[in-house]
């Protein structure tokens, strides 16, 4: 078949470890031969963010800014001991936090269905989106670590050179403390996504925080998404017949557990990581996860919700086989490019990304799949493959659908 040919580049940011190593094969055998790639490329791997003291983490979001849309590959977010492995300069802060600040986003994770491979909460019938608010909070904070006796202040400082000031706390010895922000700009937009997703998906929206211990952060963010929707989509959820719940961090955990699903989650930022990871790993697998950030100006990134599979990338090193589960940084090429073709008006772009996911599922559910499904699937003959052979179970299925159009 003749190449599908595209007008504008993909950002594409390459990423680390095991992640990498199945971002190559991905490219060499399902993308490559059918499509005329364009990418700019930005190489997130660690070292060259170390060489270049993270400024090429900047560049790649301004470059998603231009060109509209990007697709990541799982990066690492160094600790002490990473620090101490690559010999690195600093302690680098999370490559999708610094993206996700610049892009001012909401991350929209969904949990990939496959037949075969059930929840582990029985009554879940339908997926469950999380709506991950992508700027600020933990991932934006200040630390200090206190050496010994004093008292810690939160201050802020106007423009007008008026100060506001709380007391934290008095420390009688060693101790940490932080500082999270956010603005009701970035929580308006977060607001207006959720809302707007739902709508579009026609799914009850939840937003759930904790304002009846933080009175003043989380009672921020629960106003302006009432603000919102009575402003802006109460008649519209109406008529949608859909509905808007708040209700307390703990009890949404509680209430999800018996639901049947079907529904969008709106969380702050770091409990959108936590519960993105508790739902993937639920229906099946962290690997089995969309994830998209979306920004108030109509850019998207599309990455893996997971981590680099680090365990598997030193057996790789080491010469050993792996059976790494490629299927969320398959669909993360799938997003980008069915987004890319729908932005610049080439339904071939889209067709391709529509068959090359449903070549992801019918390998699947063929029984062919990597070790981590091997061990939750209800396929009565499952075949376990290694990473490279997996992919290239995929290409062949691909190539059958591509020659029965």
């Amino acid at each position: 078949m003749e190449k599908i040919r595209m007008t504008t580049p993909l950002v594409e940011m390459d990423g680390d470890e095991m992640t990498r190593i199945l971002w190559q094969m991905i490219k060499e055998e399902l993308l490559l031969p059918f499509i005329e790639l364009r990418t700019e490329y930005y190489d997130l791997g660690l070292r060259k963010r170390d060489e270049t003291r993270d400024q090429i983490t900047a560049d790649a979001a301004n470059a998603v800014r231009k060109y509209g849309v990007g697709v990541k590959c799982a990066t690492i977010t160094p600790n002490p001991a990473r620090v101490s492995e690559y010999g690195l300069a600093e302690m680098y802060r999370s490559p999708n936090g610094t993206l996700r600040a610049m892009l001012d986003g909401t991350v929209f994770r969904s949990p990939i269905i496959v037949k075969g491979i059930e929840p582990c909460v029985k009554n879940w019938k339908k997926p469950i989106t999380i709506a991950r608010h992508a700027y600020g909070d933990v991932y934006r904070n200040a630390e200090i670590r206190v050496p010994g006796a004093g008292e810690a202040r939160i201050v802020f400082t106007s423009s007008d050179g008026t100060v506001l000031e709380e007391k934290l706390c008095d420390f009688d010895g060693p101790g940490v403390f932080q500082g999270i922000y956010n603005t009701d700009a970035s929580i308006t937009s977060f607001a207006r996504a959720c809302f707007a997703y739902a709508l579009d998906a026609g799914e009850d929206l939840w937003f759930a925080a904790k304002d009846t211990i933080s009175k003043t952060y989380d009672r921020d963010f629960k106003e302006i998404f009432e603000t919102v929707y009575d402003n802006e989509y109460r008649e519209k959820f109406e008529a949608a017949g859909i509905t808007y719940f708040y209700t307390l961090i703990d009890d949404a955990v509680a209430r999800i557990m018996k639901g049947e699903g079907g529904i969008v989650w709106a969380c702050k930022n770091y409990d959108g990581d936590v519960f993105s990871d508790m739902l993937s790993s639920a229906f099946g697998s962290l690997a089995m996860m969309t994830s998209v950030l979306v920004s108030p100006d109509g850019c998207y990134e599309y990455e893996a919700a997971h981590g680099t599979v680090q365990k598997h990338y030193y057996r790789h090193l080491e010469g050993g086989e792996t059976s790494t589960n490629s299927v969320a940084t398959i669909y993360a090429w799938t997003g980008a490019l069915r987004k890319r073709g729908e932005l610049d008006g080439i339904p071939e772009l889209r067709e391709f990304a529509d068959m090359l996911e449903k070549a992801v599922v019918g390998t699947i559910e063929s029984g062919v799949m990597t070790g981590d499904l091997v061990r939750i699937t209800t396929h009565p003959q499952p075949k376990q493959v290694n990473s490279r052979d997996f992919i290239k179970a995929v290409r062949e299925r691909l190539e059958k659908e591509l020659d029965g159009r």
